[in-house]
């Protein structure tokens, strides 16, 4: 690990010690610690918000009241300095509860509930000045079986963490996974310019038994053929014009070590909607622009494991439609209020 990424590691343990407890007062006395004007861009529909007390009122505070049982259960935490000289921490793991109250007005469901997150931080010295984040929203809707948009494609699963076991702990010089990620998407942006698909080479960067996790909407997919089939073919489909911030005029940030990599961006892909469409929606092409914050793990120089949060129900908003409001129509007739305690005698 490097010096920085240590440091910036051991800055962000108090934080790390007031999420795990989830405790009301430890989460609001350590936001308080951030930069007081520090930005907050969050996932929709929360949106953009300053200062950590406002964070905690706002994103926090509803959660809390909805699981309030909260636990954050971080699977990777990473560090560095990007190539253009910012410190950022990146974190993705789950958040989970009793989910005892509405959230969002998704209704509760009186079990335990997860809900991934993929976390940015944005460090000056020992002080956090930005973050950058997506809670996996649509995945609480799953659970409350209250998704109101097309079935997913892909698995839904409960996120695992590396199956290295090394996420918390990841140290290391990272630029050649860097290379060999930045390597992937330059060639996966070839098609289809270049309309043969093997100009991907994705035998070439990928794991032949690989993991995709993708966002609740999309699911989860197993190995080359998997991807392709359940995420890889249906995008490129509705939006061949794809355009990564890594060969475009967006902006993402990069850190690696070891064997990891992981990259935000607010946003950091443009698109447009055409083709076949994208997720049940029909094709409009409207361009949008996508927010997805990732993780990948290499293992024998080939990608094992992708972590991908894409802000889902901001590119629907951006496409006209209104999930949340949609979801509150087909859930209309359910009772959107704390649930009461069971007693185990008479459950």
């Amino acid at each position: 690990m490097s010096e920085r990424a240590s440091q910036i590691k051991e800055a962000f343990v108090s934080f790390i010690a007031a999420q795990q407890d989830c405790s009301r007062d430890g989460l609001r006395a350590a936001l308080v610690d951030f930069a007081p004007t520090a930005r907050f861009l969050m996932c929709h529909p929360f949106g953009e918000i300053y200062g950590g007390t406002k964070f905690f009122d706002q994103a926090y505070a509803p959660l809390l009241e909805a699981l309030p049982d909260l636990e954050r259960r971080d699977m990777i935490v990473m560090a560095g300095t990007t190539p253009e000289g910012q410190d950022w921490l990146g974190t993705m793991g789950n958040y989970s509860g009793t989910f005892s109250a509405p959230f969002l007005d998704i209704p509760p469901t009186g079990h335990i509930a997860h809900m991934r997150y993929h976390e940015f931080y944005r460090f000056s010295g020992d002080e956090i000045i930005e973050v950058q984040a997506i809670w996996d929203i649509p995945e609480l809707m799953m659970q409350a079986r209250a998704w109101p948009m097309s079935p997913q494609l892909g698995s839904l699963i409960t996120t695992p963490a590396p199956m290295s076991g090394d996420g918390v702990t990841i140290s290391g010089d990272g630029q050649a996974a860097l290379d060999h990620v930045i390597a992937m998407l330059t060639d996966l942006c070839r098609y289809p310019s270049n309309p043969d698909p093997t100009i991907m080479r994705l035998h070439d960067y990928w794991h032949p038994k690989m993991n995709w996790y993708g966002p609740a909407g999309i699911g989860t997919a197993r190995g080359i053929a998997g991807f392709r089939n359940w995420h890889q073919g249906p995008f490129l489909r509705g939006m061949p014009d794809r355009k990564l911030d890594a060969l475009g005029d967006l902006m993402s940030h990069w850190i690696s070590e070891g064997e990891y990599v992981c990259e935000t961006g607010w946003p950091n892909m443009r698109l447009s909607v055409t083709g076949d469409g994208w997720m049940g929606i029909a094709p409009t092409g409207q361009e949008i622009l996508l927010r997805s914050l990732d993780f990948w793990r290499l293992e024998e120089g080939l990608i094992r494991e992708n972590w991908v949060l894409v802000d889902l129900l901001d590119a629907y908003q951006q496409l006209g439609v209104d999930v949340l409001a949609r979801m509150r129509e087909f859930n209309k007739t359910r009772v959107l209020q704390r649930l009461p305690q069971l007693d185990w005698r008479h459950a």
